[in-house]
């Protein structure tokens, strides 16, 4: 199977994974690089994965489905473009011979789902929207801190091995901010070494995996000690840091103004 991250706009990624004679893509906001895959590539569009509602993640998919009949499955909780399969936590959906199993994930929109598929061989992918970042994870435009913590917990508990094919190459800005909070994480410095070299080439610095976001992601570490020390450092207001809801919602706040 080969996975592709098509760029769009100034920074989105949308993934397509294909098996040479047929394709999926997640998060089309723009019709024009997919067709352009397809066409390059000669491949039939089977379906269309949606993670959320936002413009930049569903502008493309009315035209790729008129112009290739592939089916269309998106959040059952959000407005979604006409033809489009409603889906929510523990559905599956069957495409190019794999099971892909949705995860209700809400957060930066409150029905926000995510996409994990398990092939028989290599390693899963988790297509994830706007949830998780590598170093990073989503503005809340809709949802709560309680409701990101849990969906990030939720994608934490993924194999180590799982790729995070998440929608935007913000891994560089998100890195940055990591280290403000950790920095004296050795993991993090390595690994913001090699996006760095990567960002170098223009080459992508995705996908990531669960494991590596384990160890160097602050909102998967909110449990940490100096991840926790650093919050209550930079709140506004007085926080438990054990209080993990808590000291996500104020890294997510001091990111927001980093």
């Amino acid at each position: 199977m080969n996975l592709l991250p098509l760029p769009a706009f100034s920074d989105n990624y949308i993934w397509m994974l294909h098996n040479a004679h047929q394709a999926i893509v997640i998060d089309p906001g723009d019709a024009h690089p997919v067709l352009q895959a397809l066409d390059r590539l000669g491949l039939q569009l089977q379906a269309i994965l949606v993670t959320h509602h936002h413009a930049d993640h569903v502008g493309g998919v009315e035209a790729l489905h008129l112009a290739t009949g592939a089916s269309v499955y998106g959040p059952a909780r959000e407005a979604m473009p006409h033809g489009t399969t409603p889906v929510q936590q523990g559905d599956q959906i069957q495409a190019l011979g794999t099971p892909f199993t949705v995860l209700d994930v809400p957060g930066h929109t409150v029905g926000h789902v995510a996409y994990y598929g398990a092939p028989a061989q290599g390693a899963p992918w988790l297509f994830c929207g706007d949830t998780l970042f590598s170093g990073g994870c989503g503005r809340l435009f809709e949802g709560t801190p309680a409701q990101m913590l849990a969906s990030l917990d939720a994608l934490a508990a993924l194999p180590d091995d799982t790729q995070v094919c998440c929608a935007h190459e913000y891994t560089l800005s998100n890195l940055k901010f990591a280290r403000a909070v950790e920095p004296d994480n050795t993991a993090l410095l390595h690994y913001q070494g090699v996006c760095e070299a990567l960002r170098a080439k223009q080459q992508p610095t995705l996908p990531s995996h669960i494991g590596l976001e384990r160890n160097i992601n602050p909102f998967l570490r909110t449990r940490v000690a100096q991840v926790a020390a650093a919050a209550q450092a930079h709140a506004n207001t007085p926080l438990n840091p054990q209080d993990a809801v808590a000291v996500l919602a104020a890294l997510r706040e001091w990111k927001n103004q980093f």
